[in-house]
């Protein structure tokens, strides 16, 4: 018999066919129904197998030494390495080639040695435990390569092209709030300028000269059948880098229990915050994460999507729990900015999701985000049902001190000024409750002849909620005792409200038509304050006896007593009372002026004669300079008068 170039020499070759087919003709042999000629074939076979197989194994033996030898060879390349700690690739190619290369030896050895039949050959059992125990070694020495390799070369930090979230003020309803003026309210916007920074960026989590390594080391594992110990170390360093890329966004491993007891500021951070990581972690780190199981494990099929979920759950679970807590949580209305970003960034992420989890084992992965999605969404409309709800039943059991905005109205229309930027979203979210809030507001803007703007669902929402807030409003007013006071409160609101509309974007959303409806309305307030607080006092110096040139000094003195004890009365009052809009003072005070002052002129003009120190207390000049102390909202009496002050 020739010698053979495979693994095994060719007599144990010949022994294993043969032994198979002699198996074989003896199983046909005992099969019934076979004709005599078939019968005496296999009869006549079955002799010349035996004396074939007695032939081998005469010579039998030789053909383990030389399995021996080789595997001594590759016994000494494989061990050698273990009492040396340099890590095999980092020693050069040629090391690494050898390596490998010793170890398919070892793979081949194993397969011959498997696929003869053992015939109770104590030489041959022998050989097979010490290669099976070599490949073990092997492969711990590979998985251990492997895991230097992926931590050696693994992204150490966030990247720096990624920018952070925006520091953002939380907006909370109270009346304790004093004011959130334009810059604030643009701060407190979850909708930074930033906001879509965060594209798709996928990075290269390991060096990509590095992935042939890998793919060399994932090859020969999985063809050794340790595929599954490949993974489990791939897996486990892949999982606590992103792990790592987690927690350097801050964000805390917390129950649904720990997200339901938190206190509202801690929350809003909390918030803001997932929405920022959710965009970081699907669009940079798992686009990157799937790109890396594609290279190295995509010619293994299902394997490659089972370790990237794998990778991704705790990470995933940890976004999804702090999510779902948030849509079971109660709705406040300080909620619902907060709410939204989470709702759009989710939405906007969902076919990511789905492309990344395409596989039936990440099906449960797309279906939680989507009934998140859903589960925000109701959230979204709770919280805005809420906040209407809000508006309309805040209460209050004493008046505004002076008269000014009160907070209400500036946390309502800072807090909806923001709602533009949303307006897609909630146009979506408020379409089914669309009809039954446009029947409540009776501006023209929700009927047919409506722009596209102004009929829109937010739009008639958002005239709902300031609708509500004129009602409250027209409520606070009726603490005052005082009814001027009660029409400065209206007056000082409604143009707070109209300002807060025209200087924003949402003045498409609320229309000219009322725009000028509510000029009117605050401008009436301003013509009923003067008429409440100076018609009686200019009636005191109405003249009794049209005809008459003049009065007597005693009617004069006394009409000029009367003039300035009321004067003296308002001015004590209203130095108190606030109008913080510096030009919608103004245009009182001067609408004010020319009504008083014109009077009290015409009045000392007509009585010539009797106007002196003695009988006038106050020059027209005088009660000129005291109107320009009113509604500056500090109280003032004469002695600390402008006038009292320059004199």
């Amino acid at each position: 018999m020739d010698e053979c170039q495979s693994a095994i020499p060719a007599h144990d070759g010949d022994l294993h066919v043969v032994a198979a087919a002699h198996h074989i003709v003896k199983a046909l042999g005992t099969t019934k129904n076979l004709s005599d000629d078939l019968r005496k074939i296999l009869i006549d076979l079955d002799a010349h197998l035996s004396l074939i197989t007695s032939n081998i194994d005469s010579k039998g033996g030789k053909g383990f030494v030389e399995v021996e030898e080789r595997l001594k060879r590759v016994e000494r390349k494989i061990v050698i390495w273990e009492s040396d700690r340099i890590m095999i690739w980092d020693s050069g190619p040629k090391e690494v080639s050898d390596y490998l290369e010793a170890v398919d030896e070892v793979q081949t050895l194993i397969d011959s040695l498997r696929g003869l039949s053992m015939n109770e050959n104590q030489k041959q059992k022998e050989l097979l435990h010490r290669a099976s125990s070599l490949l073990q070694m092997a492969m711990s020495r590979l998985e251990e390569e492997l895991i230097h390799m992926l931590v050696k070369h693994k992204q150490q930090s966030e990247p720096t092209y990624m920018p952070s979230p925006s520091s953002q003020r939380n907006v909370v309803y109270s009346e304790s709030v004093v004011s959130l003026d334009n810059e604030s309210a643009k701060e407190a916007s979850s909708k930074s300028s930033r906001s879509d920074e965060c594209g798709e960026y996928i990075v290269d989590l390991v060096p990509e000269h590095v992935i042939p390594d890998i793919k060399s080391i994932a090859k020969v594992m999985f063809a050794s059948d340790y595929g599954q110990e490949f993974c489990e170390a791939f897996i486990g360093v892949r999982k606590e880098a992103l792990e790592q890329h987690f927690d350097i966004l801050e964000n805390g491993k917390m129950s649904i229990e720990d997200v339901l007891k938190m206190e509202w500021c801690s929350l809003s951070t909390e918030m803001n915050k997932w929405t920022w990581s959710m965009k970081i972690i699907f669009r940079v780190y798992l686009m990157s994460e799937k790109r890396l199981c594609d290279q190295v494990l995509g010619e293994f099929g299902s394997v490659n999507s089972f370790c990237f979920l794998e990778i991704a759950k705790t990470t995933i679970l940890c976004l999804l729990n702090f999510g779902e807590a948030i849509a079971m949580g109660p709705q406040e209305p300080e909620k619902l900015l907060r709410l939204l970003d989470m709702y759009e960034t989710l939405a906007d992420l969902v076919l990511d999701i789905d492309a990344l989890f395409s596989e039936d084992g990440g099906s449960f992965v797309r279906l939680e985000f989507h009934k998140l999605l859903e589960g925000l969404a109701d959230s979204v409309k709770a919280a805005f049902n809420t906040f209407r709800v809000a508006v309309s039943s805040n209460g209050s059991l004493y008046p505004f001190p002076g008269g000014g905005v009160h907070p209400l109205s500036k946390y309502v229309m800072n807090y909806i000024s923001m709602f533009p930027d949303y307006s897609t979203t909630l146009n979506l979210l408020l379409e089914d409750q669309h009809s039954d809030v446009a029947s409540l507001v009776s501006e023209p803007q929700c009927g047919p002849t409506a722009s596209l703007s102004t009929s829109c669902p937010m739009a008639c929402h958002l005239r709902s909620i300031t609708s509500s807030l004129e009602s409250n409003l027209h409520k606070k007013s009726k603490l005052y005792k005082d009814e001027a006071l009660q029409h400065i409160f209206l007056m000082n609101n409604l143009h707070y409200m109209v300002q807060k509309v025209k200087g924003s974007e949402l003045r498409p959303f609320f229309g000219d038509e009322w725009i000028r409806k509510h000029n009117a309305k605050f401008q009436q307030h301003e013509m009923n304050y003067e008429r409440v607080t100076w018609s009686s006092v200019v009636l005191l110096l109405k003249d009794d006896n049209p005809g008459s040139s003049s009065l007597s000094k005693s009617a004069f003195k006394e009409k000029c007593k009367g003039f300035s004890i009321a004067f003296e009365e308002v001015y004590k009052n209203q130095t108190s009372w606030c109008i913080p809009d510096p030009q919608l003072r103004e245009d009182l005070r001067i609408s004010t002026s020319l009504k008083v002052v014109h009077a009290y002129r015409t009045f000392l003009g007509r009585n010539p004669a009797h106007v002196d120190d003695k009988c006038i207390k106050h020059t027209v000049e005088d009660v000129e300079k005291l109107l320009l102390d009113l509604f500056e909202g500090s109280p003032r009496s004469l002695r600390n008068s402008r006038r009292m002050m320059k004199t």
